[in-house]
C-alpha cells in the first residue's frame, strides 16, 4: 500500500515542486508565489482543507490536494479533490488507485460523507478509472464556476 502523509509546514518546498511539475504538465501558468500562497493555509491548519504526501515524506512521489465544504444534499461534509498528481516516472502502477481508495477510508473517520472531482471531458482514460473507483456523474448536474 502507498503511503500518504498528512503534510506540513516543513513539506512545503517538497510540495511545490511536485505542484510546478503538475501544473507545467497541464500548461497551467502560475507562479511560485501563486502556489506557495495557495498551498500555505493547508499546510498551517486551515479547517477548509488538507495536503497529503504520497510516498515517502522525505522523498515523495506525488500528493493530493482536498478542500472540504459542506453539502446538505450529500448529509454534510464533503470533499473536492483539488489536485491529484504522481511522478510520471512512477504512473501506471496502481499508486493512484491506491490514494483513492485508502483516502475515503481515512476520510469517513472525521464525518466526511462524500468525495468529489474533476475531470476533463476528453480524458476517458481518467474517467474510466475513477469509475472503477466509485466515482460516477451526477445525474442531472453539471459543474458550474464563476471565479471572483
Amino acid at each position: 500500500m502507498t503511503a500518504l502523509h498528512l503534510a506540513g509546514p516543513d513539506d512545503a518546498a517538497r510540495i511545490l515542486l511536485l505542484m510546478a511539475q503538475f501544473h507545467a504538465h497541464h500548461g497551467l501558468d502560475y507562479s511560485d508565489d501563486h502556489r506557495a500562497a495557495a498551498l500555505d493555509p493547508l499546510l498551517n491548519g486551515s479547517p477548509l482543507g488538507v495536503a497529503y504526501l504520497i510516498g515517502p515524506q522525505k522523498a515523495p512521489i506525488g500528493y493530493v490536494i482536498l478542500s472540504f465544504g459542506w453539502s446538505i444534499a450529500m448529509g454534510g461534509m464533503d470533499g473536492f479533490i483539488d489536485e491529484i498528481y504522481i511522478r510520471e516516472s512512477v504512473r501506471g502502477r496502481g499508486i493512484g488507485s491506491e490514494v483513492l481508495i485508502e483516502l475515503p477510508k481515512a476520510l469517513a473517520g472525521v464525518g466526511l460523507k462524500a468525495l468529489h472531482l474533476e475531470v476533463q471531458k476528453d480524458n476517458t482514460r481518467a474517467q474510466d478509472l475513477y469509475r472503477r473507483l466509485g466515482f460516477e456523474p451526477r445525474d442531472g448536474y453539471h459543474l458550474m464556476t464563476r471565479t471572483l
